[in-house]
């Protein structure tokens, strides 16, 4: 378990970066890297699901109706 006085891998690498003075551009660039790999992460983990439960358009439709029903 992680405590507060201990940095994750992800975060020291993240501060090696930081001794760069990077202009906006390569900033922006950097973050839209980062959120497109981990939006490429979940989506392979949702297909693994989706592939491990047989879920299907039906479901999505069933589950996206559920609050209807309550």
């Amino acid at each position: 378990m992680q405590t507060a006085n201990k940095l994750s891998n992800m975060q020291i690498e993240l501060l090696k970066l930081f001794q760069y003075n990077l202009p906006d551009k390569q900033l922006i660039e950097i973050k839209n890297m980062l959120a497109k790999y981990f939006a490429k992460s979940a989506t392979e983990e949702m297909d693994k699901l989706w592939d491990e439960n047989g879920w299907n358009d039906s479901t999505m439709e069933d589950w996206a109706n559920d609050h209807l029903r309550k």
